[in-house]
């Protein structure tokens, strides 16, 4: 599986008849339905028989009993990308952050940037820069972060293009 997502950790098997503890670690819990894949860190493919959202456990086909789910405990658990824009319906300006990668960051018509990653904290999440080579070379940060908070500093997001254009941006790049 190319391209692959993070989604959740596999816990302590819970019963006698395979099911294990889902830790979560994605907006979207409706995509571990039944018949769902997803590949572990240890590249086990794995198809879900059945998830229960309200206890937060999860089996999978193929691992019947305590004994053998117990072997995916601590495993981490991927969706394709392309699985996951199939099995997670985004609603109006939401996006994937796959997709935000590499976007680059636009204000008032100049480059500032491009997003390297995203970083979630308590009350905003943020995206890490890595500032075009123009401006490090005028002396501003290799790096800087700006909050995904559209009312405050994010105008418009073209993900077709890679642009996310923005406001506000380039004073917290002078001021980092």
């Amino acid at each position: 599986m190319k391209n692959k997502i993070y989604v959740a950790k596999l816990g302590k098997a819970v019963g006698l008849k395979g099911h294990l503890r889902l830790i979560i670690d994605s907006d979207f819990p409706n995509q571990f339905k039944k018949n769902a894949i997803f590949i572990t860190n240890k590249k086990v493919e794995l198809k879900v028989q059945e998830y229960n959202s309200s206890r937060e456990l999860i089996k999978f086909e193929n691992y019947d009993d305590v004994d053998t789910s117990r072997k995916l405990t601590n495993q981490e658990l991927y969706s394709s990308e392309e699985d996951t824009k199939q099995n997670c319906k985004l609603e109006k300006g939401q996006f994937f952050w796959f997709d935000l990668i590499d976007c680059k960051i636009i204000e008032n018509g100049k480059l500032l940037g491009k997003v390297k990653d995203i970083h979630r904290y308590p009350l905003d999440d943020y995206f890490e820069i890595i500032t075009d080579e123009a401006l490090v070379k005028e002396g501003l940060p290799n790096v800087f972060l700006i909050p995904y908070v559209t009312e405050t500093y994010i105008e418009n997001v073209d993900i077709e293009n890679k642009i996310i254009e923005t406001k506000n941006s380039l004073e917290i790049l002078e001021n980092s």
